[in-house]
């Protein structure tokens, strides 16, 4: 099993580092703001996002001043947008600590949440970064158009796989995208190589939020099915498999359990049941191992180094992951 730890070992010190310089990107004069941001601090995630940004930069050239200032960037928008995410979802927990709304409340979630977005933008364009700017501005709206559109969808319950993609493309992938592109441009590599690598990282995204789909469902190495998904009526993709592959009445009966009785724990489970033996669990795992071989592909273009395997680890790790 790879470990994150193992992976980060070409730009551990750059982490470190990093630490640093995103504290002090979240600074403010504001006592309340300060408090806040150092109970955040606290909440230290996998940092896979700044890793991408800095392994990218490394197999196009070198971390410099503006890696480490994408990565404050991307961070920055990544923590505004869970503070956001919170409110909406109305979370109570986020990383096993009470969220930022559950112990402020909502109004100072949803402030602090646009301090942090303008933290970013002013950091971009204090530094002329402008370039970083134009791709975390455009991952941005395509997270915000992904959750628009999960919403709207979801109403239906029956949505079609082209659709599923889209969703999660804009709301999960997008921002994976933009750390690579980051990443290679403030390693000032050509327009050609900063596409390249956001295709790269678009790939590893939907990869990753189909391994999160495939949690749900529970499997011998992900351990016991969890149902939230369906609890949240989300139609993901082992579930939207299953439903294009069975009988009109059955899909009738499944979507009604799913739409009016996701509450109760025992039509969940029929549900999860359903799914597993339709099948849709090795059609997920299927599809996401695609999108993990078409990302290996794009770095096969990119020459052999220490952070091109990192990155070739980081891609399993997000496959292979258990939680």
């Amino acid at each position: 099993m790879l470990k994150l730890k193992d992976i980060q070992n070409p730009i551990a010190q750059e982490l470190k580092e990093f630490e640093s310089r995103f504290k002090e990107s979240m600074h403010s004069s504001v006592p309340l703001l300060n408090r806040i941001t150092q109970y955040i601090l606290k909440q230290k995630g996998k940092q896979m996002r700044p890793m991408f940004v800095f392994l990218s930069a490394g197999l196009c050239g070198n971390i410099n001043d503006s890696s480490y200032r994408a990565a404050s960037l991307v961070e920055l928008l990544h923590t505004a947008s869970l503070i956001h995410d919170d409110v909406v979802d109305n979370a109570n927990e986020r990383r096993g600590f009470f969220s930022v709304n559950a112990l402020w409340k909502n109004k100072i979630a949803v402030l602090l949440g646009d301090f942090l977005l303008s933290k970013g933008m002013s950091l971009s364009v204090k530094h002329n970064e402008l370039n970083l700017l134009k791709v975390m501005s455009n991952a941005v709206e395509e997270m915000s158009e992904g959750e628009l559109l999960q919403i709207e969808k979801a109403r239906k319950l029956d949505i079609e796989e082209e659709v599923y993609f889209e969703v999660i493309r804009k709301k999960t992938a997008s921002l994976i995208a933009a750390c690579c592109a980051c990443g290679a441009s403030s390693a000032k590599a050509s327009q050609e190589t900063v596409d390249r690598l956001h295709l790269f990282g678009e790939k590893v995204g939907i990869a990753f939020q189909i391994k999160d789909d495939l949690f749900d469902f529970g499997l011998d190495d992900i351990g016991k099915p969890v149902g939230n998904d369906i609890k949240e009526k989300k139609m993901t993709l082992p579930l939207i498999y299953a439903l294009k592959n069975t009988d009109r009445a059955e899909k009738r009966r499944i979507i009604n359990l799913v739409k009016n009785h996701s509450e109760n724990k025992d039509k969940v489970a029929e549900v999860i049941t359903f799914v597993r033996r339709s099948g849709g669990l090795d059609y997920a795992k299927e599809k996401m191992l695609q999108y993990q071989q078409e990302a290996f592909d794009i770095l096969t273009a990119f020459p052999n180094n220490t952070y091109k395997d990192a990155l070739e680890q980081l891609v399993r790790f997000t496959t292979e992951r258990n939680k």
